[in-house]
């Protein structure tokens, strides 16, 4: 008789708060459950995201709360969770003299991979799964910023970890790097629980199953992207006008952006019906899902407004 098939892991985030000696609190009760695959957690700067990564990846303490990876308890088991996880921060360190093939070896040594055979082994499967064999021998001071990240990811992937935490990876990459860092993240995201902490918008709504939006601590929307853009279908409107006339139309609607397009603005508002003269409905986007939650429009928690009826 086979066996039952293993359930899909998960991280399961529970009650987790934070407050800082300046009385700052970085997290306000925070549950979230987090599946297999790639997850968003989309919020500004100084949201709470790279405080709730810390936390995860054992390198900061909670002030209460707990979280769990399956049946790790990732609060209180901390050298067996490190077994397990991978964690890109938002800045990391290299040796710039050091080659890719060098300091890679070197990590993977400190991961605990003795055997030098395996250990060639395992530097060069990584390097090749993160595009850098054929740079394994330039030195990483010359490398471009994409070409770091990837190398850290592969940093990150030694000892094959069921968790990875990356922590805004793709702030400063030219649109080629951004694209191939994130086809990387989405093939890892197969086998793994990959989060994605973030201020972009693009890269959640390109790659992300499930997404949660913070803001000071506290989870705004937990939704799937697709779900939370039909939960507001026929409450985006949009109306492209003069620049001068913007400060009017943000005193009379609810705008949620502005954008420009050739010299006059294009403005996004949020209402449940026509604005007034000159704007028509546009079919939302992550975008508008964003800056309306955090307008406080849509949402709290789980609770996304049902898709309206078509007309």
């Amino acid at each position: 008789m086979s066996n039952p098939a293993t359930p899909p892991l998960a991280l399961r985030i529970e009650h987790l708060s934070k407050t800082y000696g300046n009385g700052v609190r970085a997290l306000d009760d925070v549950s979230l459950t987090i599946p297999q695959g790639m997850y968003g957690l989309l919020g500004p700067n100084g949201a709470g995201k790279s405080t709730l990564m810390r936390i995860l990846a054992t390198l900061q303490e909670a002030d209460s709360g707990s979280a769990m990876l399956g049946e790790l308890d990732v609060l209180r088991q901390k050298e067996e969770v490190r077994k397990t996880l991978g964690y890109l921060p938002q800045e990391f360190g290299v040796y710039p003299h050091a080659t890719a093939l060098v300091l890679l070896d070197y990590f993977a040594v400190l991961e605990g991979i003795a055997g030098g055979g395996e250990r060639r082994d395992v530097v060069e499967s990584l390097l090749r799964q993160v595009n850098l064999w054929d740079v394994r021998n330039q030195k990483l001071g010359g490398f471009s910023g994409g070409m770091r990240q990837r190398f850290g990811v592969a940093v990150a992937l030694l000892g094959n970890p069921k968790l990875l935490i990356v922590d805004e990876p793709t702030a400063g990459l030219d649109p080629a790097e951004r694209g191939r860092f994130l086809n990387l993240l989405g093939e890892l995201a197969e086998t793994s629980v990959v989060i994605l902490s973030t201020h972009i918008v693009e890269d959640v709504s390109e790659l992300c199953t499930r997404m949660a939006i913070i803001d000071r601590g506290r989870i705004l929307l937990e939704a799937e992207p697709q779900q939370a853009m039909d939960g507001i279908r026929g409450r985006v409107w949009r109306r492209v006008i003069p620049r001068a006339e913007l400060a009017a139309v943000q005193r009379d609607h609810a705008v949620i952006s502005t954008t420009l397009l050739g010299g006059r603005t294009v403005v996004h508002v949020y209402e449940h019906a026509l604005p007034g003269p000159g704007f028509e409905a546009t079919e939302p986007d992550l975008t508008d899902v964003y800056f309306s939650t955090m307008a406080g429009h849509i949402g709290q928690q789980r609770d996304m407004p049902q898709p309206m009826a078509e007309a």
